[in-house]
């Protein structure tokens, strides 16, 4: 229950950041350009809202509502969500947004994407700034990377050292890497001393998302965090940083290849070889009753040699707009694959949402987070969909081109579809999380 209250705290914390800063985008350039703003929402409130105020000669009521789908500011003269059939009907106001230039209405709809992709830049520099970019290179990694099925079935093995994707070097595991990966034709990786070619299908993405794997993962390697009080490893003198090469003659890279080595030899003397400070030595360790040798094994953090990356206040922000913009590439070249089943099949609501957030507080993952999501409203708004930014940015730019405007029932009947699809849209992703949750 604790776990759930985080992660849902850490859910509403940072979609109420997103959405503030998305609707002052398009608050701030309608005031620039004075058009009233009537209403400026965290949250929807049809019926009721839980709190508003109205500062005295101000034409803005500000609220939350009750229901955490996002918010909205309702501009004067423009046919949104609110649907206000009654104003528009009315001869047009100097201040409404429908009396303004064409260009002026269109830079207030691109505001909330243009303020949500800055967010996501300036978090990015942020946290860049405070904490650093800290990662695992793919050569810093001896015991090489641990493969999925479906990339087994192409040609990937445990141990295989990703190099290359067409020729362009990969640095560390990232999902701006995957999309390198299969995207290519080809990937070369080393095995052993050998360079290895695998040929990449063009389904490969499909076939992970089908099957819901992960790619890859870095290999964990045997190397001993702690001895147990009282096990055969503390009596056979094991010691924290020893690297255990082979048990019984039989070379074990990777945790998962001595575990599975010694689930066959319980209460047995095994022979174990093993690293220290260089040096290749051998002891004799009694297995316990399930076959564990009595040790902790290290996390990545001490077994790899890990590269940080500090930016001074300055210097971060250019690294910021770098994050950004890889971040939205890669989303935007993964959205192709939303139009396929598999595709829609793993679509996810809030619940989905919010399972990505850590399961304790932890400020460097929640604005990392942040930012992303930060990079996925801003993607997902200009979406040329009517009742999104982007529907109305398209109605614009039809009538700048054709310097006609598109009559007002057609715009209402353009919101209502628009509204009814992402409706549709927000069922069908949250009936995704409940399917899953009871059902897989």
């Amino acid at each position: 229950m604790e776990t759930f209250l985080i992660k849902t705290a850490q859910l509403l914390l940072s979609l109420s950041i997103l959405v503030i800063v998305h609707e002052f985008g398009h608050f701030i350039f309608a005031r620039i350009f004075k058009v009233r703003v009537e209403k400026f929402y965290l949250f929807f409130d049809p019926w009721f809202s839980l709190f508003k105020f109205k500062p005295k000669n101000s034409h803005t009521e500000y609220g939350i509502g009750w229901l955490p789908f996002g918010g909205y500011v309702k501009i004067s003269g423009m046919i949104d969500e609110s649907m206000d059939r009654e104003q528009m009907q009315q001869p047009p106001k100097p201040w409404e947004f429908r009396s303004k230039p064409a260009w002026q209405r269109l830079l207030i709809m691109v505001a909330g994407v243009v303020f949500n992709f800055i967010l996501a830049v300036f978090i990015y520099s942020m946290i860049v700034y405070t904490w650093g970019t800290s990662y695992i290179p793919f050569k810093n990694a001896y015991a090489g990377m641990e493969y999925c099925q479906s990339a087994k079935e192409i040609g990937f093995q445990d141990g295989d050292i990703p190099l290359s994707a067409d020729g362009v070097e990969l640095d560390f595991m990232s999902s701006e890497t995957l999309q390198q990966i299969v995207e290519a034709k080809e990937v070369a990786v080393l095995r052993g001393n050998d360079t290895v070619s695998i040929a990449i299908p063009k389904d490969f993405m499909l076939r992970l998302i089908d099957k819901e794997e992960q790619f890859a993962m870095y290999r964990i390697p045997p190397v001993v965090y702690e001895a147990m009080d009282n096990s055969g490893a503390q009596r056979a003198g094991l010691q924290k940083g020893d690297r255990i090469e082979a048990i019984d003659s039989i070379k074990t890279p990777a945790l998962r290849e001595m575990q599975k080595l010694l689930a066959g030899k319980p209460n047995t003397t095994v022979t174990v070889n093993f690293l220290r400070d260089g040096e290749l030595r051998t002891t004799q360790v009694k297995t316990d009753s399930v076959g564990n040798l009595g040790i902790s094994v290290a996390p990545l953090a001490e077994s790899y040699e890990i590269v940080t990356e500090y930016y001074g206040f300055w210097e971060s922000f250019p690294k910021g707009i770098e994050l950004g913009v890889n971040k939205l590439t890669s989303y935007v070249s993964s959205m192709k694959y939303v139009f396929t089943k598999e595709g829609a099949q793993s679509l996810g609501g809030f619940g989905a949402i919010g399972s990505i957030f850590p399961d304790t507080w932890n400020w460097e993952a929640f604005w990392s987070m942040t930012a992303f999501l930060s990079v996925i409203l801003a993607f997902m708004n200009i979406l040329p969909i009517p009742a999104l930014d982007g529907g109305h940015v398209l109605f614009l730019l039809y009538e700048v081109i054709t310097r006609r405007k598109p009559n007002d029932k057609f715009m209402e009947n353009a919101q209502v579809a628009g509204m009814l699809f992402l409706l549709f849209l927000l069922i069908y992703a949250n009936g995704n999380d409940i399917y899953r949750f009871f059902f897989k």
